[in-house]
């Protein structure tokens, strides 16, 4: 198991920011994410860091989608972060954890009337417009207010991450954004500007997930920079924000080779800094919205073996007491990731299982071919680089309660949202009577 952030190994045992696995369980129970607290922290210093020393505006906001909940918000708030939600349910937990509405700002394809009102309520700092529809929709609510906003116009920039297809969302045919060959960007530039109550500070773009490289992003910001130019000799727009979106990859397995997050951040401001130069253009304040590159290798998860199921000359099977109730991504996409024996770890190698979860469900696996050390019933099982889009994904079906999630940092683990019960699951259900 590729050890992440704080993760060590002492006397046998998997230890995440200074806490012992197996005393997490017991004290917590599984499946449990264990979030590395002090790791997330470092990553965003290492966002910051390139910025400061290269001297460009910038801002970087948390794309809550990956991990979103209470603390998560409030550790954001306390690293200097902006926030990115994508839906009324997002806002509303940044707002219960007291994050400054002035640093949030609303994504989102087809955002609901009551979400564009409750965001313009509560004065979050920008909206990010992704269609025609939402132009007059967002200007309808603010008339009604009398208020203004701050909007940013979401670009498809034609380009191609060599990302999954379920994930790549910069290229031309997306459901994301105006597109930039068609004319559309220019058309939305043209109908905001009829608003009064639209204020257009800047573009968005974001080319997709998992990206090992500045390739992408360099094509991005070139074709970016060169839309800001054109808009500024059409409409003499002085547009202040570019969002490159967020995408950095993040290592799962031993298969993913990618530079040090702040060599890659680097290489962003490089490549966005050559292109507005090249089109005579003042960089503008320069956004970034990472995920899963601050929170995907902090989080580990920890289950309890249970079953086996050997099949001679095919396949072992070893089940565990989740699944994709609360890791979907392999199902969804064909995700890959790294296993442990967490109560084992000096142990030498000695089976290949396929990890199962406990769902009725065949497609129900965590990990094809994992190559563990020999386990045993009540074993504990930490699967890795599960901190992003794990949780936020997690869902009750075969009515199953979601996990619990910890903090930890120095030793210390702090309980940040609660293990689902039964009583959970059939809260919302609405009593029949049953009629002879």
């Amino acid at each position: 198991m590729f050890l992440h952030g704080n993760s060590r190994v002492i006397n046998g045992e998997l230890y995440i920011g200074g806490c012992s696995t197996t005393e997490l369980t017991r004290a917590f129970g599984t499946p449990l994410i264990v979030y590395d607290e002090q790791h997330i922290r470092d990553l965003a210093r290492a966002y910051r860091r390139p910025f400061e020393q290269a001297s460009v505006p910038y801002a970087i906001a948390y794309a809550s989608k990956a991990f979103s909940s209470i603390a998560m918000c409030q550790l954001a708030q306390e690293e200097g972060l902006w926030l990115d939600v994508v839906s009324g349910g997002e806002l509303y937990t940044a707002l219960s954890a007291g994050f400054p509405p002035e640093h949030i700002y609303m994504h989102g394809n087809n955002k609901t009337i009551d979400e564009l009102e409750y965001a313009v309520d509560h004065h979050i700092g920008m909206i990010v417009i992704d269609n025609f529809h939402e132009i007059e929709e967002l200007s309808r609510v603010l008339q009604k207010r009398d208020q203004k906003i701050d909007v940013i116009l979401r670009v498809s920039p034609g380009v191609d991450a060599h990302t999954h297809e379920f994930i790549s969302t910069g290229q031309q045919d997306s459901k994301f954004g105006f597109d930039l060959y068609s004319g559309q960007v220019e058309i939305a530039v043209g109908r905001v500007l009829e608003h009064p109550n639209l204020r257009l500070v800047g573009l968005h773009s974001h080319i997709g997930s998992q990206i090992f490289d500045v390739a992408g992003f360099r094509v991005a910001a070139s074709r970016m920079a060169t839309l800001f130019a054109r808009l500024k000799r059409e409409y003499g727009l002085e547009l202040s924000i570019l969002n490159l979106g967020g995408g950095v990859g993040i290592r799962y397995t031993g298969d993913d080779i990618l530079p040090p997050l702040e060599v890659t951040v680097k290489g962003i401001i490089e490549v966005t800094q050559h292109a507005f130069k090249e089109q005579h253009q003042t960089l503008p304040i320069l956004m970034l919205e990472p995920g899963r590159s601050l929170v995907g290798t902090s989080g580990t998860t920890l289950y309890t073996v249970g079953s086996r199921k050997d099949i001679a000359g095919i396949r072992s099977y070893l089940a565990v007491d989740g699944g994709m109730t609360d890791n979907p991504r392999l199902a969804l996409y064909g995700a890959k990731y790294e296993a442990a024996i967490a109560n084992r770890m000096d142990e030498p190698n000695a089976q290949t299982v396929s990890i199962a979860g406990k769902c009725c469900e065949s497609g129900d696996m965590l990990i094809w071919d994992a190559v563990l050390p020999a386990s045993q019933p009540a074993d504990i099982l930490a699967v890795s680089c599960t901190g992003a889009y794990n949780y936020s994904m997690a869902s009750n079906y075969n009515r199953i309660p979601r996990p619990a999630v910890v903090f930890v940092q120095g030793g210390d683990a702090r309980l940040v949202i609660r293990r689902e019960t039964w009583d959970d699951v059939v809260r919302l259900d609405v009593p029949v009577t049953v009629r002879a």
